[in-house]
């Protein structure tokens, strides 16, 4: 009996098991070790025990398996960041009256309307030396530059726990930076950080540099903005230029991947490189030497663009292929994909929860499962009918993989996904050719010819066909709601399909027909959720939103205009299958059955008779005595939203807390709801 014979698929949804479990059970690091090594022990004391005794091998099998669950557990605890002593956020809780905060820069994200936005390693907490991943926020101004990776500054402002949402059902960026492993911020601008000097430079430090200096020398070809922000997503990895109304284009169109530097842009390289290098296969040892030499400038590719999630995935995966392909190795490329995931994860477990690292492997696991199936349906006679088919049949496989996921995490479908990728995607290879090309000329200082004029078109063209695109709005379905169970039943169903194809048997009919009443019932289940009503008071800044849910139906009241439009009312209305209506201008009171909620605006009238409140909200900072209030009318307690002064709220809660009356301010607690 070998050892491994035991498939890497299984131990990789082993591995992956066990990550899950780790975030569904609270369970320390110590003891996930010991675990670990438990049944590693078992595992290796059943493989000479049960060697011989192929009747009891299941035996061995499940030990194995267990193995890799609690080692799944185990690196996930480990992973997490704040549970090393020397996290930084057991020093800033530490309590002393100041504290000096150093901090390295690790990465440049994207802006938002009113910071940059960076990766920071702290490094130092007053003069304790500290380890930890935080948000820096620096104020956008228009005398500074964009602050270097590497160089190292030195601030007093504090480290402040990353907020998680304070409405339901809304986009959680908390959630999101836990699973890169940044759970604190800093707000900054540039009076506040004081630079240090630094010697030693990383090698994201040098790549940095290297981009820049990319960037320097392209600027001689006179390219626009638009144009330079896509190159650099194209073909260096960075996204962070790109104006809002270009990534929505694509976005919408169905083409988004084309501007992340992932398995389809690292495939193409992989092909292009396979193919200069190929005469050394001539040499002795020379297909080792090309592999090695095409791992080399792989990795380098992926330093130099960023080494973002998607790229050091794609490059693993293409790596081992790469491996597979040029020693002559026979590969299955599921096993490929799984050692892949495997060895991803063993790096970085947290991995499994990114959106792009679900939508990659899902796709390529569609594709190679039904593009195959759907190619055989048409044999075109002629070459390029071939190569547009075959493309379709790509692009419509991946989809096989991505709803589902896309379905869940955005909401919407782009139903002209095919035309965008059908147009675009055959000259892919040489679009991503010319750019590098161009990339070399700018290095190697040649003037601006008519390639780099070239290159340039194609991008406008891209930009402009991606626009058209997006612009037909009746071909894009939004605000589609999708919950995690019919992710999973989605899956299913497809799985099964996959099976009936192959098969054509009984068996996978009845379980295909099963996974289709499951689907069924998913959308039974998630009617009756809509049921029954509730009175909602969202947060949001300097404004008011009251929600009143029938059932299905959402009825809006707010002091600003289209408030059915705003995202914190979509992704409430999307999450829960509700139809909102166009908002309504603010009662002065709601009857909730037995409830009335009295609403006091700027002008602070409460004289209401004949009614008695249950609850006052308070908005858009009332000038009154709320304890004259609470003593007319007796309320159960207090609500004040984001539509009021700071001052204003303090005193209210100092009140509130005087009366021993309960106060409910959304920007601390959340939406107020009552359910009726």
């Amino acid at each position: 009996m070998k050892l491994f014979h035991f498939s890497i698929i299984k131990f990789t949804l082993c591995l992956i098991l066990g990550i899950l479990l780790a975030k569904l059970i609270t369970i320390s690091t110590s003891y996930s070790f010991i675990l670990a090594v438990i049944f590693t022990a078992i595992t290796v004391l059943l493989y000479f025990i049960l060697k011989k005794k192929k009747r009891f091998i299941f035996i061995y099998g499940i030990s194995t398996y267990i193995t890799f669950l609690f080692f799944g557990l185990f690196l996930t605890n480990i992973n997490e960041d704040v549970r090393d002593a020397s996290h930084f956020s057991h020093a800033i809780n530490e309590t002393t009256t100041s504290k000096i905060i150093t901090f390295r820069v690790r990465e440049t994200l994207k802006p938002n309307a009113y910071s940059h936005r960076y990766y920071v390693n702290i490094l130092n907490v007053n003069t304790k030396h500290v380890s930890g991943k935080a948000l820096l926020n620096i104020k956008k101004d228009s005398i500074h530059s964009a602050l270097p990776i590497d160089a190292i500054y030195t601030t007093n402002v504090n480290l402040t726990k990353v907020k998680a949402p304070l409405n339901p059902d809304q986009f959680s960026y908390k959630n999101y930076l836990d699973k890169q492993q940044v759970h604190y911020q800093l707000y900054a601008d540039h009076t506040t950080i004081f630079n240090l000097p630094h010697t030693s430079t990383s090698l994201f430090g040098y790549a940095a540099t290297f981009r820049n200096y990319i960037n320097t020398q392209l600027t001689a070809y006179k390219y626009t903005k638009d144009q330079l922000s896509i190159i650099n997503a194209l073909i260096l990895g960075q996204r962070q230029n790109i104006t809002k109304a270009v990534y929505d284009n694509y976005t919408n169109a169905g083409a988004i991947h084309i501007l992340a530097v992932s398995g389809l842009h690292v495939g193409i390289i992989l092909l292009l490189l396979n193919l200069i290098f190929s005469p050394l296969e001539r040499l002795k040892h020379g297909k080792t030497i090309k592999t090695i030499i095409l791992l080399i400038l792989l990795w380098t590719y992926a330093l130099i663009a960023g080494g973002s999630a998607s790229i050091i995935r794609a490059t693993t995966m293409f790596s081992i292929v790469a491996i597979g392909i040029n020693l002559k190795r026979p590969t299955n490329i599921y096993n490929t994909l799984a050692i892949s995931v495997f060895v991803l994860l063993l790096i970085k477990p947290n991995f499994l929860f990114d959106v792009g690292f679900q939508l990659s492997y899902a796709a390529v696991i569609a594709i190679v499962s039904f593009q195959p199936i759907l190619e055989q349906l048409w044999t075109p006679k002629y070459k390029l009918p071939k190569l547009l088919w075959q493309t379709l049949t790509v692009t419509i496989a991946a989809q096989f993989g991505i709803i589902p996921i896309s379905l869940y995490y955005f909401h919407q479908f782009p139903s002209l996904f095919w035309l965008s990728n059908l147009i675009v995607i055959p000259f892919l290879s040489m679009i991503l050719g010319l750019g590098l090309l161009v990339i070399t000329l700018a290095l190697l200082s040649v003037p601006k010819s008519f390639i780099s004029d070239a290159f340039g078109i194609v991008i406008d063209w891209m930009n402009h066909f991606f626009g058209w695109i997006s612009s037909q709005e009746t071909f894009l379905i939004l605000d589609i709601p999708f919950t995690v169970v019919q992710v999973v039943v989605s899956y299913v169903f497809i799985f099964t399909i996959y099976k009936l194809y192959h098969y054509k048997n009984y068996k996978w009919m009845r379980l295909t027909l099963v996974s289709i009443i499951l689907i069924q019932l998913t959308y039974i289940h998630n009617y009756y959720q809509t049921e029954g009503n509730r009175f909602l008071v969202f947060h949001k800044n300097r404004s008011t939103i009251i929600g009143q849910k029938h059932d299905n139906r959402l009825t809006l009241y707010s002091d600003i205009k289209h408030a059915e439009s705003n995202t914190i009312i979509r992704s409430y209305a999307v999450k829960n299958a509700l139809n909102t209506t166009t908002s309504k201008p603010l009662n002065s009171v709601y009857k909730l059955k037995n409830n009335y909620v009295l609403v006091v605006d700027s002008l602070g009238v409460f004289d209401i008779k004949n009614k008695a409140i249950d609850y006052v909200l308070l908005t858009q900072s009332p000038k009154l005595n709320l304890e004259r209030l609470i003593d007319s009318l007796h309320p159960k307690g207090i609500i004040a939203d984001g539509n009021n002064y700071k001052s204003y709220i303090n005193k209210w809660t100092t009140t509130c807390k005087k009366r021993k009356l309960p106060f409910y301010h959304t920007g601390k607690t959340g939406t107020f709801i009552i359910d009726y």
